[in-house]
């Protein structure tokens, strides 16, 4: 059977053109719509690279961000915590002060209330003591006392000396009156005569002399004349010992 060349080229010529045909209108628009779509992916999956990395950036950032709040947090209140301490100890510290203080004014207070107490009670007791002495002596006191108190007198008139002396005697030799000697109760002749004996042998004259009894003197005999006196008592005695005591006292409360 003979070949139709013409037909043969004509399908080849046919084949080509459809082929042609469906390269450019159809295969061509499915390559490029292909293409087009691989690139969108491609661009898409690199868009969502990029966000996976930046989400990552963003996740460790506010990791990091995280962490440096939770320290800042931790930090402050660590600080909040330590002052909050300090502040306590603070109040505590001076609440103790002030309760010290407080503690020791009362003490003193008590100290000086404890001691003012105490020098009353000696003060009175000293002058329970030196009056219940002033008391008892003037109760005991009777003749044989009063010719001791006499004679110690006597004793004084004779030992005068020095300035005290002369002063007295001035004050016998120019008084216009007699010199007073007073006693506790009345004087017996005999120790009458023992203190005019004894003025005249001290100031070396004939003194005129009046006798008195005064209740006031406590077992003691006095003479005065012109403002000069001298006396010797055993409340005056009494009275120089409890001005002692009451020194000693000051000096031991001072």
């Amino acid at each position: 059977m003979p070949i139709d060349w013409f037909t043969v080229v004509a399908q080849a010529l046919n084949f080509l053109v459809l082929v042609w045909l469906m390269k450019r209108f159809l295969y061509q628009p499915v390559l490029d719509a292909i293409a087009a779509r691989e690139k969108g992916i491609r661009e898409e999956r690199a868009d969502a690279d990029a966000v996976k990395v930046q989400a990552g950036k963003d996740r460790e950032e506010f990791q990091r961000k995280n962490e440096a709040f939770d320290r800042d947090r931790a930090e402050l209140w660590t600080k909040a915590t330590d002052e909050a301490k300090a502040e306590r100890q603070k109040l505590v510290d001076a609440a103790r002060m002030d309760a010290d203080a407080l503690a020791t004014k009362r003490r003193e207070a008590l100290a000086a209330q404890s001691e003012t107490l105490n020098r009353e009670l000696g003060r009175l007791a000293q002058k329970e003591v030196f009056a219940v002495a002033r008391k008892a002596l003037a109760d005991l006191a009777n003749a044989d006392l009063e010719e001791q108190m006499v004679l110690i007198f006597a004793t004084r008139l004779r030992t005068m000396e020095g300035p005290a002396k002369q002063a007295f005697a001035f004050a016998l030799r120019s008084a216009a009156q007699p010199a007073l000697v007073q006693s506790s109760f009345d004087l017996a002749q005999a120790g009458r005569d023992k203190i005019c004996l004894a003025l005249n042998e001290t100031f070396s004259a004939a003194i005129p002399v009046r006798f008195e009894t005064s209740p006031s003197l406590v077992s003691g005999v006095e003479i005065s004349s012109d403002g000069q006196k001298m006396t010797w008592n055993i409340s005056e005695y009494l009275g120089d010992l409890e001005k002692d005591v009451q020194d000693l006292l000051q000096v031991k409360t001072a």
